[in-house]
């Protein structure tokens, strides 16, 4: 019997699962507030490391559609409610995405209000036109019909899932995993092997990408990957 005529082995089989979840967040109100930049900074301090992430992570998908040019909710607030363009520009331009930590991000943050106070004193107690609530979010996890097994499941339930179960998996699984990756590259890499994959995957811009971009750009690499296998698998 020639080689010709073998069968190729199907795709890899995950010894673990992928389950998809879909969540909803109940936003929960902290006990910090700011009506001032020294009550922000006050508070930029003493909040919860859910309460960091909640403002700049979890808000990042409305401020595609209604705040263009400011990605996060401590920039929106110091521009619109304090009038003060120069620190909002400066908050706006942090880059989350470089950061390993939720420490490291707070101390960004404090450290660029820290410096604009000591630059501009008057500025010091200025009263905000509203306040602004530090908040959390808690995550409600419903299953979903989705499980996959191999890199086609997988494909097919990218394509299928619901935006909130891509925001679960790829956006607040950050603070879980301490922001080093999501949910959809740490299962490739680990259970596929899909190393590149799951590399380009994390590497998928949150600033620039809504969710339906997300989704599109993980089936871009998911089926190049696909691709990639079955040329290795016809040569083997």
């Amino acid at each position: 019997m020639s080689t010709s005529s073998l069968s190729h082995p199907g795709p890899r089989v995950a010894a673990e699962p992928f389950q998809f979840a879909s969540a909803a967040s109940l936003i929960r109100i902290e006990r910090e507030q700011a009506r001032n930049l020294v009550q922000l900074l006050v508070s930029l301090r003493s909040c919860s490391e859910p309460s960091i992430f909640h403002h700049t992570f979890q808000t990042l998908e409305e401020h595609h559609f209604i705040r263009e040019g400011l990605t996060n909710d401590f920039a929106q607030w110091v521009y619109s409610d304090l009038n003060e363009a120069e620190l909002a520009e400066q908050l706006g331009g942090i880059d989350v995405r470089s950061f390993t930590s939720v420490a490291a991000l707070r101390q960004q943050l404090v450290g660029t209000v820290e410096s604009y106070l000591q630059q501009n004193p008057f500025a010091t107690e200025r009263p905000a036109f509203k306040p602004f609530y530090f908040c959390s979010s808690q995550t409600v996890l419903a299953p979903t019909p989705f499980i996959a097994h191999n890199l086609p499941e997988f494909i097919d339930a990218i394509q299928k899932v619901s935006i909130h179960s891509i925001h679960h998996h790829f956006i607040d699984a950050r603070l879980r995993l301490k922001l080093a990756s999501n949910d959809f590259s740490v299962w490739l890499d680990r259970e596929l092997g899909l190393k590149r994959a799951a590399a380009l995957i994390n590497r998928i811009d949150i600033y620039t990408s809504t969710l339906d971009d997300v989704r599109r750009q993980i089936l871009r690499v998911l089926r190049a990957a696909g691709s990639a296998n079955l040329l290795l698998e016809k040569a083997s």
